[in-house]
């Protein structure tokens, strides 16, 4: 990974499922926010709401400059084939924004459950993994090819796939860590592949209720995720930390919270110890909810406002002057329409 991509990236972004749940227009008026207040990635997860390509095309169209990265794609709901085209698609009309991450892998084989749908599964993590990159890789371009391509990384949790990921693609994405991993990861791959973190905080001064929405979260993915489970336990977490619910000392390991510092201090640790970039998962007491005063929060005290483009040109922010209205809504102060849409 190059240091210019690096830069462009930025170090602090926004990781979200809220967008899942909400309509194309607020997702377009929101991404455009998040632009101004200077994060430099939106990722965004995937599960049973907006397909994972449908929904960058929706957040590349709707900025100029920010990254927009998958958090993630998952492997199991798409053909290898369909991925390739996609990605190749996205990066010819967003040069260097898009940032496919691959996930989704397996412990091993169980069919697990979401309201009662089944969620499929491609078998074993690692070699299910390097096929679905071989197939990616080998697939024919009957179209224009985007140079340069496309930036992939891996959901890696383990050694092994930290290891592929530094060998195959531009590094990990680690989802559910506390700052111990981040150190290993770094350790694992070298000094040269990327590692973006994403670290999920709750923006609450009173620290007791902030504390009973991060236990909630954690408590969802010791449950449901044995992948997640096996990493804990990899990491020094016991039998005491994961059964009967989450430990305090896990959900203070996995989740930041209290006011804007001591999530700052969380994110420091995690630079500090080797990540490249830190995506932050806002949660809150309502997770259909969008957090925008959060988010805005957190841009003040973590990111610095992304730069506008001057009466004359050059620059390559959007040109839309926007402000926060005192009722806490995003305006444009003049329409955000297709101007600000515009892709590439």
């Amino acid at each position: 990974m190059t240091d210019d991509a690096r830069a462009g990236l930025g170090r602090v972004g926004i990781w979200t499922f809220a967008y899942e749940g909400q309509p194309a227009g607020r997702v377009r008026e929101s991404a455009a926010e998040l632009e101004e207040l200077g994060y430099g990635a939106i990722w965004h997860g995937e599960a049973f709401g907006r397909d994972t390509v449908g929904q960058a095309w929706l957040l590349l169209s709707a900025t100029r400059r920010i990254t927009v990265a998958s958090g993630i794609a998952n492997i199991a709901f798409r053909d290898p084939v369909a991925m390739a085209t996609a990605t190749r698609t996205l990066g010819e009309a967003f040069p260097g924004r898009y940032l496919l991450g691959l996930g989704g892998h397996r412990v091993d084989d169980t069919v697990h459950l979401v309201d009662g749908h089944p969620v499929p599964a491609r078998g074993r993590a690692l070699t299910t993994m390097r096929a679905y990159l071989d197939a990616m890789d080998t697939t024919p371009a009957h179209g224009p090819v985007p140079d340069p391509a496309p930036r992939r990384v891996l959901a890696a949790l383990g050694p092994k796939m930290l290891e592929l990921a530094a060998e195959r693609t531009w590094g990990a994405h680690p989802y559910f860590v506390p700052v111990e991993h981040t150190s290993r990861a770094r350790t694992l791959m070298g000094p040269d592949a990327f590692l973006g973190v994403e670290q999920a905080v709750v923006l609450d001064t009173d620290l007791g209720r902030a504390r009973e929405v991060a236990t909630a979260h954690v408590a969802g993915y010791v449950a449901m995720a044995p992948h997640q489970r096996a990493n804990v336990r990899r990491l020094g977490f016991g039998d005491a930390d994961v059964t009967g619910g989450p430990s305090r000392r896990l959900v203070d390991a996995i989740v930041a919270y209290g006011d804007a510092e001591a999530i700052r201090r969380r994110v420091r640790e995690h630079l500090d110890a080797g990540a490249d970039h830190v995506c932050l998962q806002v949660l809150t007491a309502d997770p259909a909810r969008l957090p925008e005063a959060q988010w805005r929060e957190l841009a003040s005290a973590l990111v610095a406002p992304a730069p506008r483009r001057s009466p004359g040109g050059g620059g390559t922010a959007r040109t839309v002057a926007a402000a926060v209205s005192r009722s806490g809504r995003w305006r444009c102060r003049r329409p955000c329409g297709s101007a600000a849409r515009r892709g590439g």
